[in-house]
């Protein structure tokens, strides 16, 4: 949700900064003070990562910060900074106060620039259209790193009104090891995921006898479970963008911005940047790597990887950053994936969807990847040759539609050509993830490879309350978890390979009983549905693992539940929705959201059942994410590392620790 609103043409430029605070709005949510440092005040780096500086000076003409009438932002004003400890002088290694410019070997500095931008201070500004305008007057440090462990202090002094102020940031670089003690990550990221899901998935597809499981999840085998708290840098709810983006480069984000400090600019792609760890990863080891999704590629979790933007809506500019890198300010490119796999056709056909306009199947085809449309293709794919796999328009069909609802699957038109009717012979997660395992192995070689694979409908399907949906993608991720674990053995590189479980926020979802659903439909008073619910002890035992009626077979195999329709389903719900009619149980179309009586009545799911009064704003059409901390599962070298509770940045710090990517001595940037 976007919380600042275009008033005026100036406006524009600050669209994607981030949400709120205690419901009033912010100018710029790393920045309390009219002085901006971006890395704001602490923020923790691994020694050697590259990231950019920008600092800003706010000069607010109207609204309650304007103090000064008619005030310019101040131009000359001056930004230094110091190593706590440090030994000597000059570049980095001073006690005294160096200029940014010298501190990093710059024999200039950067050119001025100047905006100005709107926003609004509350909701009530917002509702009387009264924008509070800003001036803002900044320099931009391109791509410079911090190499010696220790703390930071960073000062810009300004002059508002007269007045001298001054802004202070603490910058932290870790302490890392160089040395590699895993040769490969697989990081496979449950979108969405909590651990109340987990539950619920366990209970559909593993049976129990007097209250013990005959058998259990693939994740319940994984010997390391820690938590992870989620928030982002401005709020305390998060969205996958910047949520990813701190899994990936220990660096806190806004909402919607991903690889970047959200800043104030006119260009969502000239905000200050930080190195991913995939970045990393190619710039230090040259290791192979690939992203796998069963959303379209160009989604925030896939892209993040790679994607440097405010905005993660710019999906055409996401996909051509994977491929070719950052086009200005000659940030670090990483040589395009070795694999890329998952949906989003509109992102390479011709067109508006793609960057320029652009076929982006050819440009891939062009720097030397396989092109693949359907499952048949990926597999016979040479795994020495980098490999591109787009199945369809938009978001892969669920695995309970591709499974057990394929007249939905076949009604839709998403053939990823572009041509009309639908995409067939769809790959899941886990033909993709295996398929993904082999070609990152050959071309990964002695230098090891990172693969990230998404399951992301968990969240697609929560935000629509389509639990079934949502849970059989959980238990899609389980059986591709499982079918990893087998083929690393198999491989003989179980043991080289670090494999990491994780979410990157979650929804409030619990499982609170059962509902008879033939009672409920036998019921013409919407509010007796209600009563079809069984808690305690009607709550019974769960009827998905048992078979289906005589002449019934979803055959799902293992792992799975037998029956996705029985007489008895899980009553569930989410904390936060629109108004929503509920009957419980499974739908042979995937659900979304209507319109009844028009705006301000929208109702999710089924336009029969039960009334639901919402939780959210009246324009909202769909769940939102939840504060919940998300679990973090680890297998292989390093999975100590793992236990316990910490902050979602410290999940990449842990990663690029166990592949020895504190590699200062390798500077290939300034500083």
């Amino acid at each position: 949700m976007l919380l600042q609103t275009c008033a005026v043409a100036a406006a524009c430029l600050a669209a994607s900064l981030p949400g709120v605070a205690g419901q009033t709005f912010q100018r710029l949510g790393t920045c309390p003070d009219l002085g901006c440092i971006l890395p704001p005040d602490q923020q923790d780096f691994l020694p050697g990562q590259e990231f950019d500086i920008r600092f800003e000076i706010h000069a607010p003409q109207n609204g309650s910060e304007a103090a000064v009438p008619n005030a310019v932002p101040d131009a000359n004003f001056k930004a230094t900074i110091t190593k706590v400890g440090g030994k000597g002088k000059g570049k980095g290694k001073g006690t005294s106060p160096e200029s940014i410019a010298a501190f990093f070997g710059r024999k200039t500095e950067p050119a001025l620039e100047t905006w100005t931008f709107s926003w609004y201070e509350d909701l009530f500004a917002r509702d009387a259209r009264k924008p509070s305008v800003v001036r803002v007057a900044s320099r931009a440090y391109r791509r410079v790193a911090l190499y010696e462990p220790g703390d930071y202090v960073v000062n810009l002094e300004y002059t508002y009104g007269g007045q001298k102020k001054t802004t202070t940031a603490t910058w932290t670089v870790r302490p890392l090891a160089t040395k590699k003690k895993a040769k490969n990550v697989i990081f496979f990221i449950g979108d969405g995921m909590t651990t109340n899901m987990i539950t619920a998935a366990r209970l559909l597809a593993h049976k129990t006898v007097n209250g013990r499981y005959q058998s259990l999840l693939a994740l319940d085998g994984f010997p390391v479970l820690g938590h992870q708290m989620t928030h982002s840098i401005d709020t305390f709810i998060t969205d996958s963008a910047n949520s990813a983006s701190a899994l990936y480069s220990g660096h806190k984000g806004s909402v919607d911005a991903l690889g970047v400090y959200a800043d104030s600019s006119p260009d969502p792609h000239d905000d200050p940047k930080v190195e991913t760890i995939v970045e990393l990863l190619s710039r230090i080891w040259g290791s192979a790597w690939g992203a796998v999704s069963t959303a379209h590629i160009s989604d925030a979790t896939p892209t993040a990887l790679t994607g440097h933007s405010r905005r993660r809506s710019t999906l055409g500019v996401l996909v051509d950053q994977a491929l070719n890198g950052v086009r200005n300010y000659s940030w670090t490119k990483t040589g395009g994936p070795d694999v890329y796999f998952g949906g989003g056709a509109e992102q390479f056909i011709p067109g508006p969807g793609s960057f320029q306009g652009k076929d982006y199947y050819q440009e891939f085809a062009n720097q030397g990847y396989s092109v693949s449309w359907n499952r048949t293709a990926l597999l016979s794919a040479p795994n020495n040759k980098k490999a591109l796999g787009i199945f369809c328009k938009g978001t892969l069909p669920v695995w309970l539609d591709r499974h057990i609802f394929p007249d939905h699957v076949n009604s839709l038109n998403n053939h990823p050509s572009g041509a009309n009717g639908p995409a067939k012979d769809i790959p899941g997660l886990k033909d993709m993830t295996l398929k993904a395992i082999d070609v990152l192995h050959a071309r990964g070689g002695s230098k090891g490879f990172f693969l990230m694979s998404e399951a992301a409908s968990i969240d697609k399907q929560m935000h629509a309350m389509d639990y079934d949906r949502a849970l059989g993608e959980l238990l899609e991720l389980d059986d591709a978890i499982r079918a990893t674990i087998q083929k690393l053995e198999q491989m003989r590189i179980l043991d080289d390979t670090l494999i990491v479980v994780s979410a990157d926020h979650g929804h409030g979802f619990d499982v609170f009983g059962s509902s008879d659903t033939k009672y409920a439909a036998a019921q013409t008073d919407p509010r007796s549905k209600r009563n079809a619910i069984g808690v305690y002890e009607r709550s019974g035992l769960s009827q998905y693992v048992l078979p289906p009626p005589a002449g019934t077979s979803y055959g799902t195999g293992p792992n799975f539940p037998l029956n996705w329709d029985p007489r008895y389903v899980l009553a569930a719900g989410v904390v936060a929705h629109p108004d929503m009619r509920e009957s419980h149980g499974v739908g042979p179309r995937p659900r979304a959201a209507a319109y009844i009586g028009g705006p301000g009545q929208a109702y999710a799911r089924e336009t029969e059942g039960f009334l639901v009064n919402g939780t959210l704003p009246t324009d909202q059409l769909q769940g939102v994410h939840s504060l919940t901390d998300v679990p973090v599962y680890a297998m292989g070298p390093c999975q100590a590392d793992f236990g316990g509770t910490y902050n979602n940045i410290d999940v990449f710090f842990k990663i690029a620790g166990c592949l020895g990517l504190g590699h200062g001595t390798n500077r290939t940037s300034r500083g």
